[in-house]
């Protein structure tokens, strides 16, 4: 297998150039699992470890490697590899890394286009399309809502359904889909596009592995039975993988996300919600909150119903944990500062035998 049947191209190769990286062999992380990856070249597929240069240059987990990653390697044992360098990252899906404030996880980088995957039943729900549609928005990954488990509605509920998400949700493809019917299937391989990398986003039990194994043709992701009273079923997916389909089109299947924690998304918060930004422009205030201030353009928006009530309050919500995640970061930084200084004022008293 070529490289360009794993989404290589022209400008990769230029970064390739422009790095000094063409003494290299190039791969692409297929899958991450706890810092073990196993990288797709050419030759085949290697297990993969970091260099310590490269581990004692990382400032964060982002500076590790991720899947849908393009890396320099070379080979130092059979079967095995090194990694020496990241190429830079054309797209990263991220969140707010869970119980670690301030901090940051990589979902996946280089992905062209990313399925939220939706399940009709109990846990259906906009507000969390919503957030998929922030992380996506803020580095221009183009997103498509994929609705499954229709065969639990009729097409009466089908059609109301998709009409409330289309009012909160403009101008994204929006695919209804059976895993067990294969009813929307055809449809959604009309969205898959040789050489381009799409990203599965979805909580457990969606179906996402099932949507795989239906777009391969084949059992590549195990799944669960339906739970008769939850109406769902567990996703046994445990770490990130990336996988060709035989009409080229790539894709990166996740673990079930259950927290989607807005980081510093500002670009992604005024293209999800960018009515809400539209309307702030006739505040009368310039930093407006939205909340509780005068002439506010938004709130008299929510009030007269021209707004969604829902749609406001997610957007508040999420931009309470922008401001969160920044002010926490701003910390940080400044505890780092502090304690670099005192490292420093110590090697100083020490060279003096002050100390």
């Amino acid at each position: 297998m070529k490289l360009e049947h794993f989404g290589y191209n022209d400008k990769i190769e230029k970064l390739r150039i422009q790095y000094n990286l063409v003494d290299f062999e190039i791969g692409r992380i297929i899958s991450e699992h706890k810092e073990r990856y196993i990288v797709k070249t050419e030759k085949g597929e290697f297990d993969a470890e970091i260099t310590g240069n490269l581990r004692y240059t990382a400032n964060t987990r982002e500076d590790f490697p991720a899947v849908g990653d393009w890396v320099a390697i070379s080979e130092y044992d059979d079967n095995k590899v090194l990694i020496h360098s990241i190429f830079p990252r054309k797209t990263i899906i991220e969140r707010q890394t869970v119980g670690k404030q301030g901090e940051k996880q990589i979902i996946a980088t280089n992905v062209d286009f990313a399925f939220i995957v939706q399940a009709i039943d109990n846990n259906f729900n906009i507000n969390r399309i919503e957030r998929y549609l922030t992380i996506c928005n803020e580095t221009n990954v183009k997103p498509i809502i994929i609705l499954n488990k229709i065969d639990l509605i009729n097409d009466a509920a089908l059609t109301d359904l998709i009409t409330r998400v289309q009012e909160r949700v403009k101008q994204v493809p929006i695919i209804a889909i059976s895993n067990d019917s294969k009813k929307g299937l055809e449809k959604l391989k009309e969205y898959i596009v040789e050489g381009k990398t799409y990203c599965l986003l979805g909580s457990s039990g969606v179906g996402k592995s099932s949507l795989l194994n239906n777009l391969s043709g084949k059992e590549l992701m195990k799944t669960n039975t339906i739970s008769a009273s939850s109406n769902k079923g567990r996703h046994v997916t445990s770490h990130r993988e990336l996988i060709v389909l035989e009409n080229g089109g790539i894709i990166i299947d996740n673990p079930g996300i259950r927290e989607v924690g807005i980081a510093d998304s500002v670009g992604g918060l005024e293209k999800t919600f960018d009515k809400i930004v539209e309307l702030s422009k006739n505040c009368k205030f310039k930093d407006c909150t939205h909340t509780i201030e005068i002439d506010c353009a938004v709130i008299e928006a929510v009030e007269s119903e021209k707004v969604d009530k829902l749609f406001y309050e997610n957007y508040l919500k999420m931009k309470r944990e922008k401001e969160h995640f920044e002010s926490t970061v701003a910390e940080k930084h400044k505890k780092d500062k502090k304690f670099g200084k005192m490292v420093k004022q110590f090697k100083n008293l020490k060279r003096s035998n002050k100390y």
